[in-house]
């Protein structure tokens, strides 16, 4: 995928206001975001510019010609800078004044605009000094970069703009190892990456230079720890400079909050009493299946229930889940779905400037993955694998494949909500696998196919499961 897909601007509802701040490729991730966005693109900085980076766009004005370009007709990567600094050939950023103009020219012709708003000074990691950044209060969504060259470095000039703040923030010494721990610190603090982001933008974060499988390793781990500070983190391998117009960026993954929907309202009639709550290893399954969802990380965990409402609640009893009743559940499971989603609009707050399209206020999980409350044996390292099969492609479903055969649980992208909120009957997500492409999840797990329709289903499960 390309940049513009993992920053989700590939479902905007408006052209998006974008600043990215911090050190280590802000410069590279912004063109690169620019190309893949529909034309014209403004492009400007309030910083610096390089006189070579000129060439990374299609037309550069200077910000005294903003009032003639507002006359002209133009296409492709629009740079405006401020002037020529002829002593040190480098561009100047534009005016406070200018950068008003240019949003205001961004408006009448509803096209985007992003800015780079920092200086590192090409160096990997920075902390703000007590100007900076200065972010544009119009901005919805930042983009805080992070170069992770710097980790194992020591915190000196050589790796880090400005050490001695980050040496504050961080709580490393000078001359210290740089940890993840501490970009951690760095990242999340308010006097660091969350610096003057404007109140109701977007925030994500841009974990850059992943050059190799260990720094890969790196972020990945770093990147849970990131939420809910962060809306999402994306882990990359930009261009240099040097290779920007020749080469295609390496996007690893995309990490945002993944819920989870276990659906339980059915009154299995073939089986003759609740599923839901039959013993296995001395727990009702519905604890299993709830048990094995907050093990793998998947927050929040929402419980669907029909009748037996009261005899859940009770079979899960101090477990950090979200219990909801569907009145409707003998409509068919496709309204127990529908009603899971729902729920979802009030857990986490939503950016109030978001550019990209949510779902009836539905908040900016990646995906969600739905859990039937009848199968126990789904394991913690299966739905991690989900969920990493996911954030490597951000493909609307990623489902299960068994011995051939379609198995659950699925994971649905945030692209399908507004389906999933649709749907009716009895089909449940299956009506949509005919609509999005589905990438399919080989998984060696016989036991995955096992129904528990009837008892002598449960005696042969209990047999098979002892």
């Amino acid at each position: 995928m390309d940049l513009t897909r993992a920053l989700r601007f590939d479902t905007l509802i408006m052209p998006p206001r974008v600043a990215f701040v911090g050190a280590g490729g802000k410069t590279s991730a912004m063109f690169q975001c620019a190309r893949g966005l529909p034309g014209p693109v403004l492009v400007t900085a309030t910083t610096h510019l390089g006189v070579s980076q000129i060439q990374w766009a299609d037309q550069h004005f200077y910000e005294d010609q903003i009032d003639a370009l507002a006359a002209d007709s133009f296409s492709g990567v629009i740079l405006i800078t401020g002037p020529l600094d002829g002593t040190t050939n480098r561009i100047s950023g534009v005016s406070a004044a200018k950068l008003e103009c240019l949003l205001a020219l961004a408006e009448a012709r509803q096209i985007p605009l992003l800015i780079e708003a920092d200086g590192s000074r090409q160096l990997p990691l920075k902390a703000p000094a007590e100007h900076e950044p200065p972010i544009p209060e119009f901005v919805d969504t930042v983009v805080v970069v992070a170069g992770l060259s710097g980790l194992g470095q020591p915190l000196t000039p050589k790796f880090v703009h400005r050490p001695e703040i980050f040496a504050t923030l961080s709580g490393l010494q000078p001359g210290d190892s740089i940890t993840p721990a501490a970009l951690i610190r760095v990242l999340t603090h308010p006097a660091g990456g969350l610096k003057n982001v404007p109140a109701g933008a977007r925030r994500v974060a841009l974990l850059n230079q992943a050059d190799t499988p260990t720094l890969q390793a790196q972020a990945a781990a770093i990147a849970p720890r990131l939420w809910p500070e962060y809306q999402s983190i994306i882990i990359a391998s930009l261009q240099s400079q040097s290779s920007f117009a020749t080469s295609t960026p390496e996007i690893y993954a995309v990490y945002e909050p993944t819920a989870a929907v276990i659906l339980a309202a059915g009154e299995a009639r073939r089986f003759g009493s609740p599923k839901q709550l039959l013993d296995w290893h001395g727990q009702p399954f519905i604890w299993h299946v709830a048990q094995q969802a907050l093990r793998a990380g998947l927050n929040p965990v929402v419980v669907v229930c029909g009748e037996q409402i009261n005899q859940i609640q009770q079979a899960l009893t101090g477990l950090p889940i979200k219990l909801i009743h569907n009145p409707d559940w003998q409509q068919g499971q496709g309204t127990s779905v529908r009603a899971g989603v729902q729920a979802l609009a009030s857990v986490y707050p939503v950016p109030i400037r978001c550019p990209i399209r949510l779902v009836n206020g539905i908040p900016l999980f990646g995906g969600i993955i739905f859990l039937l409350a009848d199968q126990p044996q789904i394991s913690e390292l299966l739905l991690r694998k989900l969920v990493a099969e996911h954030t490597q492609t951000l493909n609307p479903i990623t489902a299960l494949l068994v011995d051939g055969q379609r198995a659950n649980p699925v994971l649905f992208d945030q692209v399908t909500f507004a389906d999933l909120l649709a749907l009716s009957g009895e089909a449940g997500g299956r009506q949509l696998f005919s609509k999005y492409p589905v990438n399919w999840l080989p998984w060696h797990d016989d036991l995955l196919l096992l129904d528990v329709d009837t008892p002598e289903d449960y005696r042969r499960f209990l047999e098979l499961t002892a």
